[in-house]
């Protein structure tokens, strides 16, 4: 017997989930108003699809907080991970403002709070708020630098670089302003993000807590310099003794 979907399980957002929304304050208090009834928040449990590729899309989500992979799956079985999405972070604004079908699947790695606008409001709020454009605007360009990025490490052989670029992503203000300075994230996690085994992410995560980069903590890991984790080359983990 099939369970309840997403949306069925669905609910309207509480005062504290709808002011961790990032781009609520850039509307005017009579547009707040208008979509307020409108958003939704589920929770997903881990393996959920948000977002199947092929369907069409019929809400712009948001991760209230929890952490989401967007991947697809080639011809031969292979699964391509394009990024992870974690709180504060919204996505798909590209396939909701085409309206076209999704070329990704959104999967819940873990137990995750996922808000979702309807994409006719979404449209209404392109069509009628300057602050909201604004924001799009600024998320598509930070994505596409995003994308760039993760080209580039998936393109170097570096254990060190591929995780410090994935992990300069996930913890990106302008993305992902729920994360602050402490990322909280799993080993493995971040493995399945990275495709790396966890042995591997393992020994990248000690030599850049060496390099005074980051911090590893109970529960996640505390960012100590950004700017290192999108622009340093680090050496070869296997160089190391």
């Amino acid at each position: 017997m099939v369970g309840p979907t997403l949306l069925q399980r669905s609910r309207q957002l509480t005062e504290e989930e709808l002011a961790s929304i990032p781009w609520m304050p850039m509307l005017t208090a009579d547009q707040r108003e208008r979509i307020r009834p409108e958003l939704r928040v589920a929770e997903a449990a881990p393996g959920d699809l948000i977002c199947r590729f092929g369907r069409p899309p019929t809400f712009w989500f948001g991760v209230v907080d929890g952490l989401l992979k967007m991947s697809t799956d080639t011809a031969q079985g292979l699964t391509i991970t394009y990024s992870g999405l974690t709180s504060g972070g919204w996505f798909g604004e590209g396939t909701a403002m085409k309206r076209e079908p999704y070329r990704y699947n959104i999967q819940a790695l873990r137990k995750s709070r996922v808000a979702g606008l309807p994409l006719d409001t979404f449209q209404w709020l392109l069509d009628h708020s300057l602050g909201f454009n604004r924001f799009v605007m600024n998320q598509l360009n930070e994505r596409l630098a995003q994308f760039i990025a993760t080209i580039e490490a998936d393109r170097t052989p570096n254990p060190e670089q591929r995780v410090a670029r994935n992990l300069a992503a996930l913890a990106n203000p302008v993305l992902f302003p729920g994360v602050g300075d402490l990322l909280r994230i799993t080993q493995q996690e971040l493995a399945y993000l990275v495709g790396l085994s966890r042995q591997r992410v393992n020994e990248a995560l000690k030599h850049l807590a060496t390099a005074g980069v980051l911090q590893i903590e109970y529960g996640g890991l505390r960012i100590l310099d950004r700017a290192a984790l999108r622009t340093r080359h680090f050496g070869d983990a296997s160089d190391s003794g």
